[in-house]
């Protein structure tokens, strides 16, 4: 089978990469290495997995924008995918709070493109789209929630449906432009045949991810623990997410990829059985670096939403499929990670 993966040097492409290649499959990289630049740091960040997966002779790589559409037109025709992994975007907020044009460009625009390219190469494939649960807006704060020592939690649900409205609420300009690239994706199967699988993920997290202070917060307090360096929370450190280690997110990818259903949308994450909030992440941080760093708390933030749980029912049943990985144990693989790639984060 020939997988493209668009965003294919990110945490989750990468991954994506490493796991089909791992299985035989001829696996075409299409990213634009544009990470660091989106968050305003003058580091390398991605380009580690870009190197990284140089040493997989299955692995082709392509450095180019989703938003060329000539040279990704050019890329479909030549290596005719059979299945494509649409991970490709611009995944911070505070970014497209900043600048919403270039969001849409990226996210909406790049996901259309993406979409157009393959019905024209093969109308029969098989196109995996990473939403996100931001598709929701403020509809998620809707539901009760109640305060704990430690962390919020919804009073009476266990987590959000994809039956939550998407509409009749305040959304950021991120969720915005991802929500109309799942509706696109969600269109190519009634309009062009395609077999579509949307994602509405949650919190996904793992090793080779670069997180920074706007995107990616479970990396991103592990770097700053490993690192010894002050983090800044905004509110009250209780707000939870369900989180979920990117190896399982790759399997449900593949379950859909390899089943039969025509398409599907899924809220996918850790799930109620696997939460956790920011303060609750500072404990394990501290039992497992075995040193503290100095926290600072700052106003909310205005997107940030109190508790995200996703009700991963339907995605368990259509797929058959679980999440494996409880959030300790990959904490710790993530900083296992960041301390053998100290200089990466220098």
């Amino acid at each position: 089978m020939k997988i493209l993966i668009t965003g294919g040097a990110g945490m989750v492409g990468s991954h994506a990469a490493e796991y089909f290649a791992g299985k035989g499959c001829q696996v075409l990289v299409y990213d634009n290495l544009m990470r660091s630049t989106i968050f305003g740091v003058d580091q390398d960040s991605v380009e580690f997995n870009w190197n990284y997966l140089k040493s997989f002779k299955n692995i082709t790589l392509v450095k180019a924008d989703i938003r060329d559409r000539k040279a990704l037109d050019k890329a479909f025709r030549k290596f005719k995918p059979d299945a494509v992994i649409h991970t490709a975007g611009q995944p911070g907020v505070g970014f497209s709070l900043h600048d919403p044009c270039e969001d849409a460009s990226i996210n909406a625009v790049g996901t259309l493109n993406v979409v157009e390219a393959l019905r024209q190469v093969n109308p029969g494939a098989v196109l995996v789209y990473c939403s996100t649960n931001k598709v929701y807006g403020d509809n998620v704060n809707d539901y009760p929630i109640v305060e704990k020592k430690t962390r919020y939690a919804f009073r009476s649900i266990e987590g959000v449906a994809e039956s939550c409205s998407i509409d009749h609420c305040g959304h950021t300009p991120y969720g915005v432009s991802k929500l109309t690239g799942d509706l696109y994706v969600q269109d190519a199967a009634q309009s062009f045949g395609l077999r579509t699988g949307v994602f509405r993920m949650s919190c996904i997290y793992g090793t080779r991810q670069f997180g920074f202070e706007d995107q990616g917060w479970i990396a991103w307090f592990a770097i700053r623990f490993v690192q010894g360096q002050p983090l800044t929370i905004y509110g009250d450190g209780k707000q939870v997410r369900d989180v979920l280690w990117v190896g399982d997110l790759v399997g449900a990818f593949d379950r859909f990829i390899s089943g039969a259903l025509p398409a599907g949308v899924f809220n996918i994450g850790g799930g109620a059985a696997n939460t956790m909030s920011l303060l609750e992440l500072l404990d394990i941080l501290k039992d497992i670096t075995g040193r503290s760093v100095k926290v600072g708390f700052d106003d909310w933030r205005k997107f940030d939403q109190k508790v995200y749980v996703s009700d991963i029912s339907k995605v368990r049943r259509a797929l058959k499929w679980k999440p494996t990985v409880a959030p300790r144990e990959g904490v710790e693989r993530i900083v296992r990670w960041i301390q053998e790639n100290k200089r990466m984060f220098a």
